[in-house]
């Protein structure tokens, strides 16, 4: 049976991506932090522990036998970190990324899918305009800069073909942070000043992500970074009345100037949070799709009442 190591399998991302390899016919290594983790590792992958990611994680264990690694564990990012954090993010997301790909290829395995970000390749220079991989800017924040060294660090990686999905949002049940909260207000009925803000924002379904995944893993010959999305972009109204529909809650939107919420939220130091609500981040995904013959399987609709299902189940076990 083909084998498959992947890190980062019991977080968000993971929890959609090890049953998605299982059905594909892989036969699935899972690393975790410690034994006390194995019991979340899906039934039917074998569970290894490797302690903590980074350059000096002894991948032996976990590689015997693969032919592919997919990597899904990094350091997150987080708005609050600043530049004392940059050492840990190149540390974490590429010096260790690069150390597991040289391992692997040691090891035998031949093909290597990396989750990457949006954000290493920067920002669109023109707001409102799709941007693709062959005009990157530059990393806008270190955990972007960390993301592109590591898909540097692959593409130089001997033996080793590797595909670099650059992931916008990714919701899906399990999801947290801003996505969270967003959907608590929507379910609690809170009034959000969204409703007059006409941006565009890709996002990903976790599903999809996963779908694309299992398809990259198949595909050696789509080799280097390639953009990932949803088939639909949304403006963050746009975004929040689906929500409403998926949890059969009305939204309340109000219509506020977006103008005077980026002053609101700079007068209160959270410039960076409003951004993510009221700018433009939308990426073209055609290279992907023509790659891998690909197709996101979920719709957006889909993917927001997978995630208000979840999200119900969970409110009312709390």
């Amino acid at each position: 049976m083909k084998s498959v190591l992947v890190t980062g399998g019991t977080g968000f991302v993971g929890r959609a991506v090890l049953p998605a390899l299982l059905k594909s016919g892989w036969g699935v290594v899972a690393s975790v932090r410690r034994e006390a983790d194995f019991s979340r590792v899906p039934k039917g992958a074998r569970a290894v522990a490797v302690g903590d990611l980074s350059p000096a994680t002894d991948w032996s264990a976990a590689l015997d036998g693969v032919s592919a690694v997919v990597h899904l564990a990094a350091r997150a990012h987080r708005l609050e970190d600043g530049a004392a954090q940059a050492g840990e993010y190149r540390r974490v997301n590429a010096e260790a990324t690069a150390a597991l790909a040289a391992a692997a290829a040691r090891a035998g395995a031949k093909r290597f899918v990396f989750l990457s970000s949006v954000k290493a390749a920067g920002e669109s220079t023109e707001p409102g305009r799709p941007w693709d991989e062959r005009s990157p800017c530059a990393p806008p924040d270190a955990y972007g800069e960390s993301k592109l060294e590591a898909e540097r660090a692959l593409a130089a990686t001997s033996g080793l073909s590797s595909c670099s999905l650059r992931a916008p949002l990714v919701y899906g049940p399990g999801v947290k942070a801003n996505f969270l909260r967003l959907l608590s207000a929507v379910q609690r009925g809170v009034p959000l000043p969204f409703g007059s803000v006409d941006n565009r924002r890709s996002l990903l379904y976790s599903g999809n992500l996963a779908d694309a995944v299992a398809l990259a893993l198949e595909t050696p010959a789509a080799e280097g970074a390639f953009f990932i999305r949803d088939g639909e972009d949304l403006s963050t109204a746009e975004l929040v009345r689906r929500m409403g529909r998926a949890l059969g809650r009305p939204a309340r939107l109000l219509s506020v100037p977006p103008a005077l919420l980026r002053a609101g939220a700079g007068l209160l130091g959270r410039g960076g949070d409003a951004e993510r609500l009221l700018g433009d981040l939308a990426v073209d995904d055609a290279r992907l799709r023509a790659a891998l013959s690909w197709r996101p399987p979920f719709t957006v609709d889909e993917g927001l009442a997978a995630t208000a299902e979840w999200y119900i189940k969970e409110r009312l076990t709390q």
